[in-house]
């Protein structure tokens, strides 16, 4: 049978590498590129086209209804992006604190680690009561010699849980 009797068509001889030469295989349904390249291009387009109707609403003065207006043909605009330095940002509170204190917002800090003994923990450290941040090994209070007081936190604790009742002495009438 012939592939135009059946209406298939013949498939190629081998697999299709990428066009854009990444290594992985492409597909006839994704323009010979592989699923990963053809996100990217899709992407490219979609921002190519909002950056163009951006850029036409702000020479065209901001109205997208204006029908008497000529089309603005839209270019290729190169815009060289210079690399952010993190700061610390300085904002001062709200007025309503009478104070003329400032919060001081620190940028990101480097990986968490043991308090004790400076190994890595990521998202598995242990936050102790006294505030630190602990590994596996360190994490209870007598391997890090903890400053925090639990014996008078727990007598706070039962005491606000159980407050002391009394009854009056004489019945009221």
């Amino acid at each position: 049978m012939d592939h135009d009797e059946t209406g298939c068509q013949a498939a190629p001889e081998g697999p299709i590498l990428c066009v854009n030469n990444c290594g992985f295989f492409g597909s006839v349904a994704t323009m010979n590129m592989c699923s990963k390249c053809y996100k990217d291009s899709i992407l490219k387009e979609e921002q190519a086209k909002l950056a163009a109707t951006s850029f036409e609403n702000i020479v065209n003065g901001g109205s997208s209804s204006g029908n008497d207006k000529e089309p603005v043909l839209v270019g290729t605009v190169d815009v060289q992006v210079k690399p952010v330095e993190p700061k610390a940002i300085v904002t001062p509170e709200s007025s309503a604190s009478g104070s003329g204190e400032s919060v001081v917002v620190k940028p990101k800090q480097g990986p968490s680690r043991c308090t004790s003994c400076k190994k890595r923990v990521g998202l598995t450290g242990f936050s102790c009561r006294c505030g630190n941040l602990f590994c596996a090994t360190h994490r209870y209070s007598d391997k890090h010699e903890c400053p925090f007081d639990y014996r008078t936190a727990g007598q706070d604790a039962i005491a606000k849980a159980n407050p002391l009742i009394k009854a009056e002495k004489l019945d009221k009438i």
